[in-house]
């Protein structure tokens, strides 16, 4: 068999706020009604309730006020090059996913110039000018799509070696009034990928995507507080119908990233998905192993971090890889040889899929 240039992940970081934001936080929120733009009659206590049985959030993570995402990104990856022992002159292009850019504490308004690539290579004290800078922004699947662009980067010959970062800050752009706020968080990882020659396939293994223009289920909006009377637009999502687009689209995209891959369910040793709603992800592994014939879902494949960290966007998936291979994650492993799912789904809609074997 003829060698072959695959991509694998050579260091793995994360950045997780210390500023802990549990449920009991919203105790004194001014929640309104989206459909009335009324407050709630029902007590906070019970919209919280309500909220935890659903999602399964006890807290989540805010970055502190003299943070923005550049910031966080770059200490996820200062982190990626101290577990891989690379220096950081020798990569060759930055990948940077995110959604909003430098948003400064207080300010409800992006920030993306310069690129947050450029931002971080500053910040990582990179002096090398040939290094490729470019931001990602494509939802919360952000940082597996970004995987996807580095994977067509390696395999091209284009580069070796490269780093690829999902960050976001969300607490700043979730709407105070919105109860919806309560699922939004911040934080970081990154992965340093680069290019192996093996005659057996390693790495990154196959990958599937698919877009569907439908801007309505998650996008920006005014508050639903209609007394405040500033122009800033704030996230905004319609869950039950991203609930119902995940379920009966995201396991058909997983499905096709094996087949692409020649692999079958019982080949896959985790998968590791975006993390935005416990009972979300939960069903849609269920209808995952439905596709393959199987009745029982194994939930053990499944590590969640959502319970603690929220929903941080981008940075879901490279955070939970990187804590389940620092042995971080009680009762999950992720060992050489294994084949593992990483998936994503979010505004756009957007999808995206990636079967990646970890090296021996």
């Amino acid at each position: 068999m003829s060698k072959k240039i695959y991509t694998i992940i050579v260091g793995t970081g994360s950045y997780i706020p210390k500023k802990v934001i549990p449920n009991d936080f919203f105790l004194d929120a001014e929640f309104y009604d989206p459909a009335t733009n009324k407050k709630f009659e029902i007590p906070n206590s019970e919209i919280i309730r309500k909220f935890f049985e659903i999602t399964n959030i006890e807290e989540r993570r805010y970055a502190e006020s003299d943070q923005v995402t550049s910031d966080l990104a770059t200490l996820a990856a200062r982190e990626a090059f101290a577990t891989s022992g690379i220096d950081p002159e020798s990569i060759e292009f930055i990948l940077v996913a995110h959604n909003f850019g430098d948003m400064t504490y207080g300010l409800v308004q992006t920030d993306v110039c310069p690129a947050l690539a450029s931002r971080v290579k500053t910040k990582l004290g990179i002096i090398k000018p040939e290094v490729l800078t470019n931001d990602v922004i494509a939802g919360c699947p952000g940082w597996t799509n970004a995987m996807i662009i580095a994977n067509a980067y390696i395999a091209s010959g284009t580069f070796k070696r490269g780093l690829v970062i999902g960050a976001d800050v969300l607490s700043r752009v979730a709407d105070p009034y919105d109860r919806d706020s309560m699922i939004f968080s911040d934080g970081a990882g990154a992965a340093i990928v680069e290019a192996y020659e093996s005659d057996e396939p390693i790495g990154i293994l196959s990958h599937a995507f698919r877009s569907d223009d439908d801007h309505g289920m998650l996008n920006m909006g005014f508050s639903v507080n209609k007394d405040v009377t500033t122009n800033h637009q704030y996230l905004k999502m319609l869950g039950s119908k991203v609930y119902s687009y995940a379920l009966s689209t995201v396991p058909g995209v997983v499905k096709e990233s094996l087949d692409k891959a020649g692999l079958n369910l019982e080949d896959i040793s985790k998968v590791l998905i975006h993390q935005a709603n416990e009972k979300m992800d939960e069903a849609i592994l269920s209808r995952v192993f439905k596709l393959y014939g199987k009745a029982e879902c194994d939930k053990s494949i499944m590590p969640m971090t959502i319970q603690r960290f929220g929903n941080s966007s981008t940075a879901t998936v490279p955070t939970l890889l990187d804590l389940v291979l620092k042995d971080k994650m009680k009762e999950h492993e992720i060992k050489n040889g294994d084949i593992i799912i990483l998936a994503s789904v979010g505004a756009g809609m957007t999808i995206n899929s990636i079967v990646y074997k970890m090296p021996n």
